[in-house]
């Protein structure tokens, strides 16, 4: 979530229509409803209701910081699943920001949009978000071993010689990047988070990034599911450093 986000509600877009936005199968924002978001991300949409957030996720797909102009139709559905599943799992080890996944009570621009929002949209408490995605990393992939082929580490983060493509790293890493509303999140050191967030802080960041991927993993493991790699995003809530999305 974003710190200092505007506080007025949803606004009419610049179609004004309440035409579905899903004749071609995919929904791809709330202008297609004539609503304006407060917050506009690659894929999800933000409104602010005030006491909470609604979070919407779009059908959009985003590759390599890209958003491609058709979307997947019900992919939003499936992300606030995922989102949801993972948030319940957490909860009992770290506060989340997750409320509900109920559409009951919206205002009555939005609630006109029951039968669409329901299932992709999501109630959050507000959170004042830190500017660092927090990325684990248990296996060699993707960026990560482009990177290792290099430099023969990950963000500072040196590795055993030799590990190929997919590789299991002997232990899950931390490391972590810029949070870049726009463009590509850039890689950073241990020592330039401390210095970005405090050492305190960036220790505590690393420790429970590491905890939440070894759970999530392990459960994922256990049903034949591999989770080379993740990032998480925190936030403040009331004092309180909380999982977000």
């Amino acid at each position: 979530m974003h710190a200092g986000s505007p506080t007025d509600r949803a606004v009419p877009g610049p179609t004004g229509s309440s035409e579905s936005p899903v004749a071609a199968g995919a929904f791809m924002g709330l202008e297609a409803l004539g609503l304006r978001p407060n917050h506009r991300g690659k894929v999800r949409e933000i409104v602010d209701l005030g006491a909470e957030l609604l979070i919407v996720a779009t059908d959009r797909l985003s590759a390599f910081d890209q958003v491609l102009p058709t979307g997947i139709p019900e992919r939003g559905i499936l992300l606030t699943r995922l989102s949801a599943f993972w948030f319940r799992g957490f909860a009992d080890f770290l506060p989340t920001h997750f409320l509900s996944l109920s559409v009951d009570g919206l205002p009555a621009d939005l609630a006109r949009h029951r039968a669409l929002l329901e299932g992709r949209a999501m109630r959050v408490r507000k959170a004042e978000r830190l500017p660092v995605e927090c990325v684990v990393r248990g296996y060699l992939a993707g960026s990560g071993y482009q990177a290792y082929r290099e430099t023969g580490s990950i963000c500072g983060v040196a590795l055993p010689a030799g590990l190929g493509n997919y590789a299991r790293l002997p232990e899950p890493i931390f490391t972590p990047t810029t949070k870049a509303d726009q463009g590509h999140d850039e890689p950073m050191t241990f020592a330039e988070l401390q210095a970005l967030v405090g050492a305190e802080l960036a220790e505590r960041l690393r420790r429970t990034s590491l905890e939440v991927y070894s759970r999530g993993a392990a459960h994922a493991e256990r049903r034949g599911i591999v989770i080379a790699d993740t990032k998480f995003e925190f936030g403040w809530i009331d004092g309180d450093l909380a999982l977000i999305d």
